[in-house]
């Protein structure tokens, strides 16, 4: 997975941003996941916990893994008073744990900040139990190769931690390989305070004149995120 660094510097913004978007997050879980109740779940780059925490209150236990130390603090603090969740540091890639130990294995946002997606993918396959789930959460790269690439060099430019946005064919191919069947997905379109966006990446200074100027061709200014629930064989 991609460096930590940027992230333990701005764990209390992301933080602060999760519990902001909270209420929205676990509304939006409830009605796309639709757990049974019994499940043993798992979300891989929890951060500050966000979906593990919407998760919580739908699935028998949750466990959050996630390689920044900073950010699995704010998350064991949130989480205080609830046994049945629990955060580990760990790397996505390379899962501490054995074939087939989940029902449902998720990632929320972030395939985009990861070398080999396609290795986190395998990792999430593997530790879910055949016929269990997996939910895959990610910004969309546009479909047009121009709008693509103008909102790669936007991100690249405000947090060097990106890799690269994968459209829904793209994405849609991978799950294949992996051996998933789609059960439902969606798109959403979100809108974003520019400001807001570069705070959360500590975007400053020189960089930052330079990633507004960046912004208008981008349409910084939103972003689709895809939703997608998926069985493993």
């Amino acid at each position: 997975m991609s460096s930590p660094d940027r992230f333990a510097r701005h764990a209390d913004r992301i933080a602060a941003r999760q519990d902001a978007r909270a209420a929205r997050l676990a509304e939006q879980v409830r009605e796309f996941v639709a757990p049974h109740g019994d499940e043993r779940a798992l979300d891989v780059g929890t951060g500050a916990g966000a979906l593990a925490l919407a998760l919580a209150p739908l699935v028998r236990e949750i466990v959050g893994v996630d390689p920044v130390p900073e950010l699995l603090a704010h998350a064991r603090e949130r989480a205080r008073g609830q046994p049945h969740v629990s955060f580990l540091r760990g790397d996505g890639t390379a899962l501490p744990f054995a074939d087939g130990s989940f029902d449902l294995a998720a990632t929320a946002r972030t395939l985009h900040h990861v070398e080999r997606p396609e290795a986190l993918l395998g990792e999430l396959v593997r530790v879910t139990r055949p016929g269990g789930r997996v939910l895959v959460v990610d910004h969309l790269a546009p479909s047009d190769p121009d709008r693509a690439d103008a909102l790669h060099a936007f991100e690249r430019a405000r947090d060097p931690s990106h890799t690269r946005l994968l459209g829904d064919a793209e994405l849609r191919a991978l799950f294949v390989a992996a051996g998933l069947e789609l059960v439902r997905a969606r798109r959403e379109e979100e809108s974003r305070q520019l400001d807001e966006y570069l705070d959360l990446a500590g975007c400053e200074g020189d960089a930052r004149t330079r990633v507004e100027a960046l912004a208008a061709a981008a349409g910084a200014d939103r972003t689709t995120v895809g939703w997608y629930l998926l069985e493993r064989g």
